[in-house]
């Protein structure tokens, strides 16, 4: 079923572009853009029209959710239920009146949008059954995943506090943002541990270790503002290891 890894691939990568743009839009037409820290944003900045912005967006979402179509069409209807919490999650995570990224529960959406969505749905399109060694990725994937996040919102914490944006790091406060990130990669060590039951190959995820390690001292020796984007970079290469040594590993050892 490998065109159905693809066709999943294809969906995530879709909604992936499709919710950055959507931030990028909402985040720049409230104006919580406008003493940004991090990279450049097109609207915040004024680089790209709102407009223009908005149409990517909903472009991207909706070639996403063509594509997810077809997998439910090939694999179960009930499928588009969960596209369907997938798109809505993607626009409201900061658009519309009540954005739920400004309520402190964009990590939450990460970890089962990025984690256990994504990892469980391309696992159950290729084999139709939920397995432990699937549980176990979706779990350390979405820890990593929600890590970027974690250390982006730790950067963003003066910004944010400013402009109104209430994200989980402004509740657990400086001190309480870096101690979840280090426990957020631990539990993606603990992850990889339990799909190692299923074949010691699956270990190869730990190759992670070293760009996790120190992105970890990097935010436990106190980094702020601008220190802390390459932290964002390792995570997310950290991610990548992660997942595709999961992947090697798990078939291997199938």
């Amino acid at each position: 079923m490998c065109w159905k890894a693809l066709l999943a691939l294809g969906v995530s990568v879709c909604l992936q572009i499709g919710v950055n743009y959507a931030n990028d839009y909402s985040d720049g037409v409230k104006g919580t853009d406008d003493d940004r820290i991090g990279p450049l944003r097109l609207v915040g900045s004024g680089l790209v029209p709102a407009r223009q912005v908005k149409i990517a967006a909903l472009g991207f979402l909706a070639l996403g959710a063509a594509l997810g179509v077809v997998l439910a069409a090939t694999t179960t209807w009930w499928l588009l239920a969960v596209g369907a919490a997938a798109l809505v999650a993607a626009w409201t995570y900061t658009g519309g009146p009540n954005p739920y990224g400004y309520r402190a529960l964009g990590e939450v959406s990460v970890f089962v949008f990025f984690g256990l969505v994504a990892v469980l749905g391309t696992a159950y399109v290729q084999v139709e059954r939920i397995t432990v060694p699937a549980v176990a990725a979706s779990v350390g994937v979405g820890a990593l995943a929600c890590a970027i996040l974690v250390a982006n919102n730790l950067r963003d914490i003066p910004t944010d506090i400013t402009s109104g944006k209430r994200t989980l790091a402004v509740v657990l406060g400086d001190a309480g943002t870096r101690r979840f990130f280090s426990l957020l990669i631990v539990l993606a060590v603990l992850a990889a541990g339990v799909a190692a039951g299923a074949t010691a190959w699956a270990l190869l995820a730990l190759l992670f270790l070293p760009f996790g390690v120190r992105a970890r001292q990097i935010v436990a020796r106190g980094a702020d503002g601008p220190a802390l984007i390459p932290v964002i970079q390792a995570v997310g290469l950290a991610e990548l290891i992660y997942a595709l040594g999961l992947a090697v590993g798990l078939a291997i050892g199938a």
